[in-house]
């Protein structure tokens, strides 16, 4: 046999196994929903069968079950009330809602499970976690006053939840309590162990028959400890087929022309679609697999599933997220599972009803327990702490709100709690207000949100009213798709009346077509001579050493590249001359976050200021009114590292290299290396070495920026003038960082070096 088909055969073990446990848990929730809705025993079952095996049939959801929904409960007590209890007619409103349920499958309306918050779908989980385990308990110590599917806080008993725990100090049997703490201690302690989890056998199977056979051990003992019928599955017995088919209901057409049939019809269609969504996202997180269902497929079948249902007499049928993470949770891998838990409904109703009601509710109790404490584990409510207020806040809300009402009220109050969340983040913060140092003044930068909505004109409007007249504005839409016609008219007044009037003015980016606003730059972001020749030699470098921390932070000016080619085509002004490495890692107008025509960059290998490049130096500076010249060196620089390595050689550069025009700046950088001896170097650890070749680096940058002045009398003429300034400066290429050299000032870092490496070399 293949291994492909082991794999499949293994698949459809765990399917089996998983819809064995789905069904025993689906057993009294379907007879105890119907029950809590006011509605016959029988219609719970036979919900619960249609919804496994057609709606499984049609699905496209490998994990979610379907089935009557504690979620429901509600609305069909509300809706069979509104018909005067006419069950006849309250199917005919369950026909009507498939219908409507199969035209929004039609129409895509599935699309909407897309907008459903994340934080309250994770609410929704584990609110279902805590509903679980707080209405699980009564049952697991045998108090069962309200039915098994009556997930609501306030009872029809007049009790509450958490009321009803209370209740269990006065009133609980001992035989069901003796098969709940047993039950749940057999889980637990399988849960711990690494090999029984792995067992092909769910554990909520073995609890099932654990649970019988304790039954039947404490039925021997008699007395108190013998378990009531009312705290065991209770299955209506059909003695003969005729008396199954006596069970079943059938809608009354006859009554369809009743306006208040539709109305029930949209409320159940509305209502349970909504919850078929919700649950179906919340189910494909659970996913081991992480597989996407479709929804609008799922509409579909849920809608023929509840046109089967209201024809065969059964309640109305949702996704449900209790049996679906029961059937995650039993290992089923496709929606096999789901399919023949529907006919072990069946099977169970039709032939096996007397077996069926020997399992103790308290065992089954215990399984939904345990999967309670699965949803609600308290690691989720620490990890969306650390997601932060905007998902920590709506996700707790939304928990407690489930909790203390019902499934729909408590989502509904989740999405509006996660909407405001939304909307309040949205009129705080619209925009992003960057204060920009450009090299004519400072430039206020406004870069609008993706969607700009008239909730956000408020907020935009006061940000325009801080800026000072006489400022720069800079609105930038780059990352807009939408903005409202309000907003839009106010960025027009602005650019157009109340900015000019307060002599501010206004830049454009970025606006799409549509909007009738076409991209301008207003203020100065290229030098120009009135800029050059009002800066002092130290303002250009502060210039440089503001541009590399934009750059190490990332937040670059905002530049207009076309802008700038048009207005520097006629001429060039530039503030520095940068003499650097030809390294790649070190372009200097992205380090120094520099636009066109700023700058001269000269680049040879290894930093060196020879005869040629001391003419381009002399060129920036006397003729082009450069004030500064920066030459910059930076660490791991391959030239340095290898006029250290072959320094004292036989071979020269050539030979070593292949570069037969290397030599004359490999002798240029050698004149930096204090007390060389290649042999020394090369017995050094390597981290060493490169330390090494790093302070070697540095000191070639300094010998250059004495070089300049001693070798070019223009230069030295203008830097005693105190029209230029020489700087040497290093360049990390491992964090980014430079380090400026200013003349004859070696750094702590350089001694430091020096003291470690040098006497080894010595």
């Amino acid at each position: 046999m293949s291994a492909s088909k082991v794999s499949a055969v293994q698949m459809w073990y765990r399917d089996l196994l998983a819809s064995v446990v789905v069904f025993l848990v689906a057993l009294p929730l379907c007879l105890g929903i119907a029950l809590a809705s006011d509605a016959p025993l029988f219609s719970g079952l036979i919900a619960g069968i249609v919804g496994g095996i057609v709606v499984g049939l049609i699905s496209g959801s490998h994990a979610s079950v379907s089935g009557p929904a504690a979620g429901l409960t509600a609305v069909v007590a509300a809706q069979l009330a509104s018909l005067g209890g006419s069950f006849s007619a309250f199917l005919v409103a369950v026909v009507l809602a498939g219908i409507l349920q199969i035209l929004l499958g039609l129409l895509r309306a599935g699309a909407l499970a897309a907008f459903f918050p994340t934080s309250v779908i994770k609410g929704l989980l584990t609110a279902i976690g805590i509903i679980l385990i707080l209405k699980q308990i009564p049952h697991v110590f045998g108090h069962d006053s309200d039915p098994e599917g009556d997930f609501a806080f306030v009872q029809k008993d007049e009790q509450t939840t958490l009321s009803e725990i209370r209740e269990i100090l006065v009133d609980f049997q001992p035989g069901a309590t003796v098969v709940g703490i047993l039950s749940l201690l057999f889980l637990i302690l399988w849960d711990r162990s690494k090999k029984l989890k792995k067992s092909i056998v769910p554990a909520p199977l073995l609890v099932v028959l654990f649970g019988v056979a304790i039954a039947k051990i404490l039925e021997e003992l008699g007395g108190i400890w013998v378990i009531e019928k009312s705290h065991m599955v209770q299955i209506p017995v059909a003695a003969s087929l005729r008396d199954f088919v006596g069970f079943l209901q059938f809608p009354d057409f006859s009554q369809i022309f009743r306006a208040q049939i539709y109305l029930a019809a949209i409320t159940i269609a509305a209502v349970a679609s909504l919850e078929t969504l919700l649950n179906l996202e919340a189910v494909d997180k659970l996913d081991p697999r992480r597989r996407q269902s479709p929804p609008s497929r799922e509409l579909i079948a849920q809608g023929v599933g509840n046109v089967v249902s209201g024809l065969s007499g059964g309640l109305p049928i949702t996704s449900v997220i209790v049996r679906s993470s029961v059937n995650i949770d039993a290992g089923a891998q496709t929606k096999l599972s789901a399919i023949l838990h529907g006919f072990l409904l069946l099977g169970s109703v039709l032939f096996f009803a007397d077996w069926m009601n020997q399992i103790p509710l308290a065992c089954l109790a215990a399984i939904l327990l345990v999967t309670g404490y699965k949803l609600a584990n308290p690691k989720l409510f620490l990890k969306m702490w650390h997601d932060g207020p905007y998902q920590f806040w709506p996700f707790l809300l939304t928990v407690i709100a489930i909790v203390l009402t019902d499934l729909l009220i408590g989502v509904l109050i989740g999405i509006g709690i996660s909407t405001s969340f939304i909307l309040a983040s949205n009129i705080r913060r619209p925009v992003r207000r960057i204060i920009e140092k450009h090299l004519g003044g400072e430039v206020v930068h406004i870069v609008l949100a993706n969607q700009v909505s008239f909730l956000n004109r408020a907020a935009i409007e006061r940000m325009l009213e801080e800026i000072p007249p006489g400022g720069h504005v800079l609105l930038d839409a780059t990352a807009t798709d939408f903005i409202d016609p309000d907003v839009l008219a106010l960025i027009k007044d602005f650019r157009l009346e109340t900015g000019p009037a307060r002599n501010i003015q206004v830049s454009l980016i970025g606006f799409r077509a549509r909007y009738q606003l076409q991209d301008q730059t207003q203020y100065v972001d290229y030098s120009t001579r009135e800029l050059q020749s009002s800066l002092r030699p130290e303002q250009v470098l502060q210039i440089l050493k503001d541009g590399h921390q934009r750059f190490l932070t990332g937040q670059r000016l905002t530049r207009d590249f076309h802008r700038q080619i048009s207005v520097t085509a006629s001429g060039q002004h530039p503030l520095a001359v940068v003499l650097s490495c030809i390294d790649s890692r070190t372009p200097t107008e992205i380090i120094f976050d520099l636009g066109l025509g700023d700058i001269f960059s000269v680049r040879i290998a290894g930093n060196v200021a020879r005869r040629k490049v001391l003419g381009s130096l002399e060129y920036g500076c006397a003729v082009a009114g450069a004030k500064l010249i920066l030459i910059m060196g930076h660490t791991r620089c391959g030239a340095v590292t290898t006029a250290v390595r072959l320094m004292g050689s036989p071979e020269s550069a050539a030979q070593a290299t292949g570069c037969e025009h290397l030599d004359d700046i490999l002798h240029d950088i050698q004149l930096s290396i204090p007390q060389p001896d290649r042999e020394k170097f090369e017995r050094l650890p390597l981290a060493e070495q490169e330390a090494y070749v790093n302070d070697i680096a540095r000191r070639n940058v300094l010998r250059m920026v004495r070089l300049v002045q001693e070798q070019s009398k223009t230069l030295a003429q203008l830097v005693k003038e105190g029209k230029i300034m020489i700087v040497g400066a290093m360049y990390d290429v491992t964090s980014g960082n430079i380090t400026f050299l200013e003349e004859g000032h070696e750094p702590k870092p350089l001694l430091e070096v020096q003291a470690h490496v040098a006497p080894k070399l010595a």
